[in-house]
């Protein structure tokens, strides 16, 4: 009988490579303002200005929703972790990838 292997002390490889440009996606309900809304949280929580080309915007079919797409240029998976949990607590927001 085999002598059993102690359990490996090596760590598997991120699953994304910091620093990144990560695009995150937010989708609440179209209404007047929601980009500018958008873009002015990401801007507090990245801590600098979020440029109008950083973000990507698609209406829903019936155009009672919006996607928008916010690339950033993140430094750590503990940001991103971050970020998400405070698109979790805003009302504005209805879902987020």
């Amino acid at each position: 009988m085999s002598e059993p292997k102690p359990p490996s002390t090596e760590q598997p490889p991120p699953l994304i490579e910091y620093p990144t440009v990560y695009a995150f996606k937010v989708m609440g309900k179209q209404e007047h303002g929601f980009s500018e809304y958008v873009r002015l949280l990401f801007t507090r929580l990245m801590g600098t200005e979020i440029s109008r080309d950083s973000i990507s915007i698609q209406p829903s079919s019936k155009g009672t929703y919006v996607s928008l797409t916010v690339s950033v240029y993140l430094l750590s998976e503990e940001h991103r972790r971050s970020i998400y949990l405070q698109l979790h607590q805003e009302k504005r927001i209805v879902y987020y990838l």
